[in-house]
């Protein structure tokens, strides 16, 4: 028996992975928090399986499920949204598992800050302009900033930015960011690849009234960076005509 934790993507039933696909198909046993992943990723789960919205179960409570399942000798698939390596309450699913031994396996899917780029048609990461990008949150209640982790500390680095959790705190982020970034651009988009997907963009000065006035408080993320305007850039050094490459193509490493 497995519990598989699986990334369900941003929301969209096509972005699941082919081996997310082929698991929920096959799992007796389907959790999933229903206030971010939407049915219609449930609709291949095998006839008769069982399906249990955790998004108001306490972690406890989950746990029984999975013990149960783990003495009939039932595999159980755990959707997370997006991917699991963030923002996902999986370490301390993994934790108590761990200390009951039962395996678990992860499955990675399409993170959300991923899914907004694809919805703005902008690579993050822009020659010249950006290279490396954060992906950070806020204080909430789920869990505070450590030490150090303060969203100031990032903004001194004038790094692009995709801020999760954080679009019912947009003037907060705004005043934190605008002393380090200026006027720069922004985009938040909420529920990335979805129907009822929202594009909102702007620079510091005008998002915040223009994310009130669209009425997005939740499931949305905010992208920060000069890499959202850029247009006057060289082309990557990648598919240069002067870079070295053998008789099939492949590029002839430099020698320094």
């Amino acid at each position: 028996m497995t519990v598989y934790f699986i990334g369900a993507g941003p929301g969209a039933a096509d972005l699941l992975t082919l081996r997310a696909d082929a698991l929920i198909r096959r799992c007796p046993v389907c959790l999933y928090a229903g206030s971010i992943v939407p049915e219609e990723v449930l609709e291949h789960t095998p006839e008769g399986a069982e399906v249990i919205n955790t998004a108001r179960m306490p972690l406890d409570s989950i746990m029984e499920v999975i013990e149960r399942a783990h003495n009939e000798g039932k595999d159980v698939a755990r959707l997370q949204s997006g991917d699991p390596s963030v923002y996902s309450a999986l370490a301390e699913q993994a934790r108590r598992l761990s200390d009951r031994g039962i395996d678990y396996e992860i499955v990675p899917g399409v993170p959300s800050f991923a899914a907004a780029a694809a919805s703005l048609g902008h690579e993050l990461t822009v020659p010249t302009v950006g290279q490396s990008v954060v992906l950070t949150r806020i204080n909430g209640r789920a869990s505070q900033m450590p030490e150090g982790e303060q969203l100031e500390n990032f903004a001194r680095t004038g790094t692009t930015l995709c801020i999760h959790l954080a679009a019912h705190a947009i003037d907060e982020v705004v005043d934190t960011l605008t002393p380090y970034y200026g006027d720069c651009p922004v985009a938040v988009v909420a529920y990335a690849s979805r129907p009822e997907e929202q594009i909102v963009r702007g620079r510091l000065s005008t998002i915040a009234s223009a994310i009130h006035d669209a009425g997005i408080t939740r499931t949305a993320m905010i992208i920060v960076g000069e890499v959202l305007a850029a247009e006057q850039f060289p082309d990557s050094f990648l598919y240069s005509d002067d870079r070295p490459r053998d008789e099939h193509g492949r590029t002839i490493p430099c020698v320094h």
